[in-house]
Order: structure tokens, then C-alpha cells, then sequence
């Protein structure tokens, strides 16, 4: 894997393009980055951690090598894309491998759900289950499939800068019930419960409650049915580091542990930055891949900031305990990606993300990478990371004291279930809580995504890619339009092409 070092050289003024200055090295950072050096700018990407990725980061440890963040890549077309920008091919530098199953869905009962990309064997699940909702499943996915057509292919890297924008889709947006919940909508086609909540799921994925999250996201079935679901071998950080190589080849520069204290604004628009250290970055144009919130609240001088009854009002993602763990035996019968549902639904979802607290049972997702990549672990060890979706720091839980507790408690979980001997195999162990989250990705209230997808803080009512206080700046990331998950974060960046002038036509 790419060794980056700190980067402290003064831009080369004797670049005569025009600067653009991109705060964060997160995937929305990197991706707008390409695009932009793409277009004529010179680059600099400014990144606060000692490394490159943002929550998609890399930890190693005793030999082993977890993904700090992503793990799942789905429409690869959207990395494709980029590679080509820059004269490369994605096969130049990674290796996407298909999964097979997406992922397999244990219920608290020990019954499973094998979901994957192939209709005849998925008709055979649901069949497995309830025979009557077959023809429900049929036609839940010939609704996904209109809203990924209109939600994803034709909206989903189209700006929405105006109120005019957002009216042109209403009629749309209604007869896909956007309106509704993701739940909502699964559920008038399916009647098994069990199956409601195989494809509702989703929505967790990037960061939302699929009792409230729009049913816009029902997409999500049909995007990973079409283009599937992946795995980058080496680790998501091979993405990460691929992209910091284009971005070097194209002349542009990622400076490592830099941390950026404000935006600088003169009458009216960005001109650069100031960092922490002191130093200024005179810029042509700012792109923000910090938390949206963080970006407006803090980044940005007084005048143009949220206002703190505004900053409130804001409803942010649930928060996320990952658990990061490497055993010294193999446990070859779990699955590369294992989704484990507990007990309840509805009511533990309610506790996360409405009443904010910390429930005495879980749902995990558990990541063995080592299932498609054994090179991640020394020989005969496995790779493992355990995320729990938890309140975020809203609930104000002390994770500091919380940690280690509801590690065992999960370990416990795991142990009775799915991994017998778990405790006795353990050789390393990391954790990453909330209040993490906040520490080191500046993320508002600790949340894992930003803010939450409901319709209210969707397309038009989320932050805008390009801002409407400050002339030459421009937001990417989970944070603004369209969201979160990396299709989500890369079509962010993609909306730049259509916003930020090309500079090969203005110089």
C-alpha cells in the first residue's frame, strides 16, 4: 500500500492554472480532486489525519489490515469514471471482485437470508420464507428499478441549487412515494415480516432509519442488483491510495496532517484558506469535504456561519461502534459480509435514533475481508470488524467509559452465535466509538454519516454542492446532495462539472 509523507512545499506559483483548494482527503475530496485537476485546476488537498481516506482511513496492526470505514463498492462505473479522467484505467491500480452472496442476513432465531444479485435464487429465498410474497418481492423490485432510473441515473448527480429545481421533480418524488418511508413502501408489497426487513435494511447503510429515511433509497435494491456489490482487494484503502496517485499525476498535491481553521472569504467569496499552524492558502476556489455541518458552523467567518438555532434543528445520522479484532484460527463458515439482526427492529431503532439510548441488545454487521483476501491477516488468521449502529453523542453516552463494555457485550453476541471460541482467539483489538467520530473526522454530534436522509434534508433541503452564501465554494461528501454511501459521495463530486467552471475554457 502507497506511503504518503507530509507535503510542506509552498504551491508552485509558477503553476499558471487556477487553484483550487479541496479541505478533506475523504473519498467526496479525493473524487472532486480528480475532477477538478481534470478541468484544468491546480490542485491542493489539504487533510487534517496523517493519512488519506477520512472514515475510509486504514488501520494496521500485529500484522493485520482493517478497513477503517467502507467496505462495500457498489456502481463501480462511478471509480471507472475517474480513472478515465485521468488517462488510467481502475484496473491499473485495483482489483474489484465480485461478491457472491452481497451479504447473508442472520436473524436473532439463527435463520438466514442469503441476498444476492440473481433473481432466480433470490425468488428461492423469499420463497424459502413465504411463498406468497414472491410476486410482492417481483414487483418491489420493478419499483426499485423506476426509482434507481429517475433517483440515481437521472437525479442523482443533477444540483440542486434552486427551489425551482426541487419543484421540477416534485411529481416525481410522489409517484415514487418519496414521501413516504423506505419501510413504508417495502411493506406494500410484502407481508412476511422477516422479509420487510431484508429489504428495508438499507437505509442503514448510509445513516438512516428505514422507518423515516425516504422511500427515494428503495433504490438501493436495484442499483446493487445491476452493478453489484464489491470488494477491492488489499482493502477499500487501495481505492483511496489509487486516487491520491491520480491526483499526484495530474500535478496536483495532498499535504497530510494540515489542519484547516477557517475559510477565508472576501467580499463575498472564498479565497482560500487558513490554517491552523497560521499558514495561508490563497485560493481560486475552496471544495469542502468536511461534515457539512462542521463546514458551515465553524469553517466559514461569522457572518456567513448557521446560526446556532439552525445547527440544532439539524437531524444527524445514528453514531457507529466498530469494533476492529484479528483471531489466530479461521473461521472459514462466516460469510465476507454478515448482516445480524437482533431481537427487535422497529424498537431498536427507535432507541438509536429517537430516544438515544444505548439498548441492551444489538444488530451488527460483521466484515470478514480475510474470506475474499487472506493476504489482510498473518497465515492462518482472520481479519474482522463489527459495527453496531448506536445513539450518536446527541445521547450523550461517555464512550470513554462505555467502550470497553460494550466490546465484551458484542463479543459476547458473536461468540454465542457465529464465531464459537471467539474470546480464546482473539490476538488484536481496536476500537472506534462516537466520540471518535467527532475527534477525529470533526463530525457534528459523533454521527457516522452526517446528516440524516429523511425528505427534509434531502436534494434542495440539504446543504447545496454549491454554496448559496459564499461565491467559489463548493461542498462534496456525505454531507450535501445527494448523501451518503460511495455512490452517494461520488456523485457529489460529480455534481461539481455541471457547477464549477471549466477551466480550461475560462483561463
Amino acid at each position: 500500500m502507497l506511503t504518503l509523507a507530509v507535503d510542506h512545499r509552498q504551491a508552485q506559483t509558477t503553476d499558471p492554472r487556477p487553484h483550487a483548494v479541496v479541505i478533506g482527503a475523504g473519498f467526496g475530496g479525493l473524487a472532486a480532486s480528480v475532477r477538478l485537476g481534470a478541468r484544468g485546476y491546480r490542485v491542493t488537498v489539504l487533510e487534517r489525519l496523517e493519512q488519506p481516506g477520512g472514515r475510509a482511513r486504514v488501520h494496521r496492526q500485529d500484522g493485520f489490515t482493517f478497513d477503517a470505514g467502507p467496505t462495500i463498492v457498489t456502481a463501480p462505473q462511478l471509480f471507472e469514471e475517474l480513472w478515465t479522467l485521468a488517462g488510467r484505467r481502475l484496473s491499473d491500480d485495483v482489483t474489484l471482485v465480485p461478491m457472491d452472496p452481497f451479504y447473508r442476513i442472520r436473524f436473532a432465531d439463527g435463520a438466514s437470508f442469503a441476498y444476492s444479485g440473481d433473481p432466480d435464487r433470490m425468488r428461492a429465498e423469499v420463497a424459502r420464507f413465504a411463498p406468497d410474497d414472491v410476486v410482492g418481492y417481483e414487483r418491489f423490485m420493478a419499483h426499485s428499478r423506476a426509482v434507481c432510473r429517475i433517483g440515481f441515473e437521472q437525479l442523482g448527480h443533477v444540483p440542486f441549487g434552486s427551489v425551482t429545481s426541487m419543484l421540477k421533480i416534485a411529481p416525481d418524488l410522489l409517484r415514487l412515494s418519496g414521501h413516504r418511508s423506505v419501510y413504508d413502501v417495502v411493506a406494500r408489497f410484502i407481508r412476511d415480516e422477516r422479509l420487510r426487513t431484508v429489504f428495508s435494511f438499507h437505509p442503514l447503510l448510509i445513516g438512516g432509519n428505514p422507518f423515516r429515511a425516504s422511500a427515494i433509497y428503495c433504490l438501493i435494491a436495484d442499483l446493487e442488483r445491476r452493478w453489484g456489490v464489491h470488494f477491492a482487494l488489499g482493502g477499500t484503502g487501495q481505492l483511496v491510495d489509487g486516487l491520491v496517485r491520480l491526483i499526484r499525476r495530474q500535478n496536483g498535491r495532498v499535504r497530510l496532517g494540515v489542519d484547516v481553521a477557517r475559510i477565508r472569504v472576501e467580499h463575498g467569496a472564498a479565497t482560500g484558506v487558513e490554517l491552523a499552524s497560521g499558514e495561508t492558502v490563497a485560493a481560486d476556489l475552496v471544495v469542502s469535504n468536511a461534515d457539512s455541518a462542521v463546514t458551515h458552523a465553524r469553517l466559514l467567518p461569522e457572518t456567513q456561519r448557521w446560526s446556532p438555532g439552525r445547527l440544532r434543528r439539524t437531524r444527524s445520522s445514528m453514531g457507529l461502534f466498530v469494533w476492529y479484532f484479528g483471531t489466530k484460527r479461521r473461521y472459514s463458515e462466516v460469510d465476507h459480509h454478515t448482516i445480524m439482526l437482533g431481537p427487535r427492529y422497529r424498537g431498536l431503532l427507535a432507541d438509536i435514533f429517537d430516544r438515544k439510548v444505548l439498548a441492551e441488545d444489538a444488530s451488527l454487521y460483521l466484515h470478514r475481508p480475510t474470506a475474499t483476501d487472506p493476504s489482510l491477516a498473518p497465515p492462518g488468521c482472520d481479519a474482522f470488524y463489527v459495527l453496531a449502529p448506536v445513539p450518536n453523542l446527541a445521547g450523550g453516552q461517555d464512550w470513554r467509559a462505555l467502550a470497553e463494555p460494550y466490546r465484551q457485550r458484542i463479543a459476547r453476541i458473536l461468540e454465542a452465535s457465529v464465531m464459537p471460541g471467539l474470546s480464546a482467539s482473539i490476538v488484536t483489538s481496536l476500537v472506534t466509538t462516537p466520540q471518535d467520530f467527532q475527534d477525529d473526522f470533526q463530525s457534528y454530534r459523533g454521527s457516522g454519516f452526517g446528516l440524516e436522509p429523511v425528505l427534509t434534508q434531502s436534494a434542495w433541503f440539504r446543504p447545496h454542492n454549491r454554496s448559496s452564501a459564499v461565491r467559489n465554494l463548493y461542498l462534496v461528501g456525505a454531507g450535501t446532495h445527494p448523501g451518503a454511501g460511495l455512490p452517494g459521495v461520488l456523485s457529489s463530486a460529480r455534481i461539481l462539472d455541471s457547477v464549477v467552471p471549466d477551466a480550461r475554457v475560462t483561463a
